[in-house]
Formats: C-alpha cells, structure tokens, sequence
C-alpha cells in the first residue's frame, strides 16, 4: 500500500515525463492532460515505477507498483 505521498510523487513524476513527451502507457481521449493521464496510469496499474522505502532503523523495502490499481490517485 502507498502512501499519499508517494502517491503524488509518482503521479507528479510521470506528469513530468508526459509533458516532456514520453508516450502514454494507456490509449489517451481526445483533450486529456498530463495530469489526467498519470492518474489514469496509476489507477490502471500500468507505471513500471517502484518504491524505495528508508526507515530510521536502516531497514530498506523495494515496493514495484506495475500491476498495483491504485484508486486513490484520483485524489491527487
């Protein structure tokens, strides 16, 4: 499960990788938006993103998100 921050980190990342042209990992609707088509990949599961979780302790976790629906990117 991820965090409402990572969450929005990855949906900002892959909005900046859109508007730099990267293509789009869905079948894109005429007039959608950067932002919309992140939220879209997220909510599909289609970003090959993964996750590299720090704790205080030393303890590192390696979380892949390809195949995760996420549904709460349509919060951010």
């Amino acid at each position: 499960m991820l965090t409402r921050f990572e969450i929005a980190r990855v949906v900002g990342v892959r909005v900046l990788q859109l508007s730099r042209g990267a293509p789009p990992l869905i079948r894109v609707k005429k007039g959608m938006e950067a932002p919309e088509i992140a939220k879209e990949e997220m909510r599909k599961g289609v970003l090959p993103f993964s996750i590299i979780r720090e704790y205080p302790n030393g303890k590192v976790e390696y979380y892949n998100i390809k195949g995760e629906k996420i549904g709460e990117a349509e919060k951010h």
